[in-house]
């Protein structure tokens, strides 16, 4: 720069001296070939890919600016463009500086899970505590966790209660009390007394592991968004050396050579599809490190983008709008088994099922201290019941679905709101068990907010009618769908779609898998340290409905994000090309290639922290 010869006539100094060319000639080859390297690079690679784009733009720039110039040194009539050749690579190689900052600052969200993780273990062995890298540990290993220590990795407490800090893994902001049991995930904090753990996952089976992999698919996955800007960009490429060619051969025809070569490389320079390229990437990074930071992980970028737009949130009820922790409230006998027999029979055949209403039929029965009998020949009765033989006679305990299926009568009021679960011999009714299920806090805040958005809310239960109605009374519901089957679900949701709404179903992720694959946006909510369901487009860590609205106020603000980057990437190159074409010349308007270079650059840098911003907006 010092010795170009602009820059001598305009600071008013003269260096020129035997050999200063060469001199100039040597230094900006140093500059070309290692400043511009990483362009020159990518140029081939695109060309290799037949994919041109913002590496072959500024390639063909520096090289026509260095070629012409090194022929000018040889004796070639015309003016160095050395200066122009230093400053383009310097301030595009700030730019592309700038843009890696913040492509890195968004995914460093993954570097900071991959952290959480201590890097030793305490391990009981033998009787006694030896401590070893966590990367050691092996599944069903019982592990020491004293206050104030990190969980190693994925576990059951068997011993001991204490509080433990999720806050970094999923979100939680509150602390978790957890007893014996409960499953602890690796990460967390424990806060207060020393606890035993049984190891359940290790290395890439792990909650931070697989939540690591899924940011990375999601911010390596394309969005519609993205294959518009990746054609947008295509395009431009062609358009600009298309124009830059023209706009030379045109200024030749009015001015001399070395103002018409410089008018084409100002156009070549300016037009980059960098801002373009940019603009979604940036985006997607950070709104999936946000989402991974609160427990919202995203599988299937297409289907977030279009939570946005979503018309119909469809919940599953058990589990979802309600805890799911199910408490015996009515015990009645219409035989003359009494009470008491009738809830040891069926917490018998309950034992052996995993739902919550079995495991709330099973807890009233231990509580009691009742005898569970022996059951054979134990079937699962899918979406009805279960069923079993004690003492030689068929039992089975089951829900409405199965009573309205055999016709069968139970006229005996047990309260609304209850679910009621029927023992029968020899299919005749000999009891029944009602239990409640709670509402979950959330859950009235997350309706009220998601209709004053303008979206409909809709409930499908398998339960019976009486149920069904009471919970959607006391959660403003707009529909519901009584004694609804599993295989049934995935059919209301083809329903809802009819006429073109956007449907989202919000469940379990297991039972409502079908639902979930139906709809046009499947979220697995409560999953925990399970977070690889296959059906889910999205994994809800956390079981709070209230997460179901911030995954449509995050979709809409990334979108909102991606559509100011993609239209101040193009609005830029409607106003910047013209003017680096020269139309403006007879103003005395003109863009040097070095400001040009600047403009283009300060456009990227602009995309890069607009894409920070939805940090806040979110």
């Amino acid at each position: 720069i010092v010795l170009s010869p602009l820059i001598q006539d305009l600071i008013g100094y003269d260096l020129s001296f035997t050999g200063s060319s060469y001199l100039l000639l040597i230094l900006s080859s140093a500059v070309y070939f290692y400043g511009g390297w990483p362009f020159l690079k990518g140029f081939i690679k695109e060309a290799r890919g037949k994919k041109p784009g913002m590496m072959t733009l500024v390639a063909v720039a520096i090289t026509v600016s260095y070629l012409y110039s090194s022929i000018v040194v040889f004796g070639l009539p015309g003016r160095f463009f050395f200066w122009e050749l230093a400053t383009l690579i310097v301030v595009m190689l700030l730019g592309h500086w700038v843009e890696m900052r913040s492509v890195m600052s968004a995914s460093r969200a993954l570097e900071e899970l991959a952290k959480l993780l201590p890097k030793k273990a305490h391990v009981i062995r033998d009787g006694g505590v030896a401590d070893i890298p966590v990367s050691e540990l092996k599944k069903d290993e019982i592990v020491l966790i004293k206050p104030g220590e990190k969980v190693p990795a994925d576990g059951e407490l068997i011993k001991g209660e204490t509080s433990i800090n999720e806050s970094m893994v999923t979100g939680e902001s509150m602390p978790v009390s957890k007893s014996e049991g409960d499953e602890v995930i690796g990460g967390s904090v424990n806060n207060e007394g020393s606890i035993r753990v049984r190891i359940t996952r290790t290395g890439s089976e792990s909650y931070v592991s697989q939540v690591i992999e899924l940011v990375k698919e999601a911010q390596k996955s394309k969005s519609r968004a993205q294959g518009l800007a990746d054609t947008a960009a295509f395009y431009l490429t062609i358009i600009a050396i298309s124009v830059g060619v023209i706009t030379f051969v045109t200024w030749l025809q009015f001015n001399d050579f070395v103002f018409s070569l410089e008018r084409g490389v100002t156009v070549i320079v300016i037009a980059c599809p960098h801002a373009l390229g940019l603009a979604v990437p940036l985006v997607i990074a950070v709104s999936t490190s946000i989402s991974a930071k609160n427990g919202l992980l995203i599988r299937n970028r297409v289907a977030f983008e279009q939570a946005r737009r979503v018309d119909v949130v469809v919940f599953d009820k058990t589990g979802t709008l309600t805890k799911g922790e199910f408490g015996v409230t009515d015990v009645v006998s219409t035989s003359r088994l009494g009470e008491d027999k009738v809830l040891s029979l069926t917490a018998s055949l309950e034992a052996n099922s995993n739902h919550p209403i079995a495991k709330g039929v099973v807890k009233k029965a231990e509580n009691k201290g009742l005898r569970l009998f022996k059951v054979k020949d134990f079937k699962i009765i899918p979406g009805k019941g279960v069923k079993g033989v004690i003492n030689n006679k068929s039992y089975k305990a089951v829900g409405n679905n199965y009573l309205k299926e055999k016709n069968i009568q139970f006229n005996k009021s047990l309260g609304r709101g209850k679910t009621i679960t029927y023992l029968l011999r020899e299919d005749k009714v000999v009891g029944a068990i009602a239990l409640a299920d709670k509402l979950r806090d959330e859950s009235k805040e997350a309706v009220k907010v998601l209709r004053e958005q303008g979206i409909k809310c809709v409930m499908l239960t398998g339960d019976n009618e009486e149920v069904a109605e009471w919970v959607a009374g006391e959660l403003g519901l707009d529909e519901y769908f009584a004694n609804v089957l599993p295989d049934e679900k995935s059919e209301i949701i083809k329903d809802l779609q009819s006429g073109g709404p956007v449907v989202a179903m919000v469940g379990d992720g297991v039972n409502d898998a079908p639902a979930l694959t139906q709809s046009n946006i499947g979220i697995a909510i409560g999953a925990g340290t399970d977070v690889a369901v296959e059906s889910a487009d999205i994994v809800l860590v956390k079981n709070n409905p209230l997460d179901v609205v911030s995954v449509i106020k995050l979709s809409e603000a990334t979108s909102s994000k991606m559509k100011q980057n993609l239209l101040w990437a193009a609005g830029y190159n409607v106003i910047a090309l013209p003017l680096a074409a020269g139309v403006l010349y007879n103003w005395n308007v003109l863009l040097s290639p070095a400001a040009g270079a600047f403009l283009m650059s300060l456009s990227t840098v602009i995309v890069a922290i607009n894409a920070r911003f939805i940090k806040a907006s979110s």
